[in-house]
Order: C-alpha cells, then structure tokens, then sequence
C-alpha cells in the first residue's frame, strides 16, 4: 500500500501528509495520517493498539484515517480526516510521559490535525495530551471538554438504524425486533439501552467476561451467546457490529441472517466487495461512519465551546443521512456504501473547491 496517488497505481491512498513520531525514552511510536483537509484541519481518535508489526499499524491509520473524511463529510462538519495510531500495548507503556510527548508531536502540525479518543484511549488521556498541544477534543467536561463521545456514538447508531427499519420495515422503530450487538463496550453498553427502550430484543456478545457480567446485572433481558459467530448465524433482525473492524468478511456474511446491518465498529467491510455480496444477499448495510458520527460529531462541536444539546440535534441528524443514502442507493441502483461514498466525495469537492476563492 502507497501513499502517494498516481495514475497507474490504483493501490496508493491519496493521503495528504503521513508523519511518524518516536521518542525513545518514553517508547512513543505513533504515526498520524491525514487524508483530507479539503473541508477544514482533519478531525480523528488515537488508537492505541498493540499491532503484529509496523506495517500493521500503518494499514490501519491509512484506512481509518481515509474513513474519517468521509465520515466528517457525511456529518456535515466543516473538517477533514485523520487518524493517529500509538504502535504498543497500552497496559504495558501508556504514561503521562509518553501521552506528552505524543501531545507535543500533535502540536508541530499546527492545527492540521485535531485528536480525540479511540480504541485503547481515554478522556483522562485527552486531558494528559491536552498540556502540551491546543489541537485536542473529547475532554472532560471538567476541562471544558464534552466527556465521553461514546454517549452520541451509540445514539448516532440508533438514529441510523431507526432509518435502516423504516427502510425495510416500513417504520422508524425497532420494536418487536431482534438485535445483535457484537461487543458491549463504550458504545454498544449505550445502544442496548436504546434498543430496550424502544422495544427491542437483544441478543449480544463480547470477549471480555466483565462486559458479559454487566449484561447479566443490569439488563437481565438481554439473551448472551458464546461468541460473534455464534451471533451472526443467530436467528436476528438486525446485526451491530459494535468492536473492531473486519466483522463483514467472507465467512460471516454467508451465514448472517439479519436482514439489516448497522453498528458502531469501524471500517466492517473486511475488503472491497463485501457491500455486493450483502446486497445480493438481500442484507441492507447501512455505511458504518454514516452511523456512528455521533461520536465524532460529539467531539467536534468542542472547537466551538460544548453544547450537548445541540450536539446531539446534530448527532439525531444521522437518521435523516441514513434515509438519504438508502433512497440514492435504490435510485441509482448502487449499494449503500456506493452511495455514501458518492455523496461525501460530492461534499468534499464542491465546498473544498470554495477554498480556491480568494479571501483578502
């Protein structure tokens, strides 16, 4: 994989800029990508992860990176996309120290990349990064952040399955549904309450047995299965996948009978192709970062002083993407994620092109 886009090399990125950062003494190894910064400074987590090698980690900030531009187009934001990953085990080697020196590294790019929390980190780490560089989201409400993005995250999801029902079901609710949830994290913990509420029935997982334990204390209802596998061939209406990325793959899609597909996890799609095999299959995917912007947006309306309220009317938006995307998809005979693609590169060109205008 390159990052340098050329005409005869269909496997490059297009990635505007991609910077490694060390510093020995702490055992920082970071990479920052920036894909986009077309609509405004590029907005994306840090992921902390311990990856099987280097080119691991930088696989996976190139595409996580590229899926936050389009995530930030869809959501209406005026910001680009970027995505850092911290390469290394955060149990072993997270610090204030090396958080710091990341922080100051964040800082050298001058504003062309906003962080704020992913897989691996925290609001407390956000807070740690924030004493060396201005360019930080997702702080504590104590630091005049917005808390846990998590909150809208799982919200957004909700919104963007509400509008995936009423697109096959013909109604805006997932009463008298069964949902999956694959993975009771930071997210899915918040969108099983909201399944509940709405009347719901949910079937859910995850690897963790502290996760599975707070399933059976505090919503007895919910029905736990063994494992991911075990969900997808489960007998559901809905499948959310709500961990890491690569859920919709080539052994799982075969046996998924949900008839809709929307969760939190990033980047679903194991690889180009996949959103075919669902629409052949009769399975409408509802593009993982239209869903679960709710996050993003959550973190994004701190550069302009947090108001949750109106952060989540924004982040209640995403049903109203959701609707556009599904009724572009059956007008131009293309799958969702075809659709979604077209419709955040259309943003990202016609207001990008704005920028060429001359302010004085």
């Amino acid at each position: 994989m390159g990052v340098f886009a050329t005409a005869d090399d269909p496997g490059s990125t297009g990635h505007e800029q991609v910077v490694f950062c060390q510093d020995k003494q702490t055992g920082l190894k970071a990479i920052i990508g920036i894909y986009s910064t077309a609509l405004g400074p590029a907005l994306g987590g840090t992921r902390f992860y311990p990856y099987a090698s280097e080119e691991a980690a930088l696989a996976d900030v190139l595409d996580l990176s590229r899926g936050m531009a389009y995530k930030n187009a869809l959501a209406g934001l005026d910001l680009g996309g970027g995505k850092a990953v911290i390469w290394g085990d955060p149990e072993q080697i997270k610090s204030e120290a090396l958080l710091r020196a990341y922080g100051r590294f964040v800082e050298t790019l001058g504003g062309r990349y906003y962080t704020a929390c992913d897989v691996g980190t925290y609001v407390a780490d956000m807070d740690v990064i924030a004493r060396e560089t201005r360019y930080v989201t997702g702080r504590s409400v104590e630091h005049g952040g917005a808390g846990d993005s998590s909150v809208l995250t799982a919200w957004g999801v909700f919104q963007g399955m509400r509008a995936a029902a009423e697109h096959v079901w013909g109604a805006p609710t997932l009463h008298g549904k069964r949902v999956g949830v694959a993975g009771l994290g930071k997210v899915g913990k918040y969108l099983v309450g909201h399944l509940l509420d709405d009347g719901a029935e949910v079937v859910a997982t995850d690897v963790n047995p502290k996760a599975l334990e707070w399933a059976r204390t505090t919503h007895p209802q919910v029905t736990l299965v063994d494992d991911a596998a075990a969900l997808v061939a489960a007998d559901i209406d809905v499948y959310a996948p709500c961990a890491l990325g690569g859920a919709l793959n080539d052994d799982t899609v075969p046996v998924l009978r949900a008839k809709v597909v929307a969760g939190a996890a990033n980047n679903q799609l194991a690889h180009s192709g996949i959103e075919k095999v669902l629409a052949d299959r009769g399975i409408l995917y509802a593009p993982d970062y239209v869903v679960n912007a709710g996050g993003v947006i959550q973190v994004a309306d701190e550069i302009e002083g947090f108001n949750f309220e109106r952060a989540k009317l924004r982040a209640t938006k995403i049903y109203d993407t959701t609707r556009e995307i599904l009724r572009l998809a059956d007008a131009e005979g293309v799958p969702p994620a075809v659709a979604a693609d077209r419709l955040a590169e259309r943003r990202m060109a016609e207001v990008g092109r704005l920028r060429t205008i001359h302010l004085p």
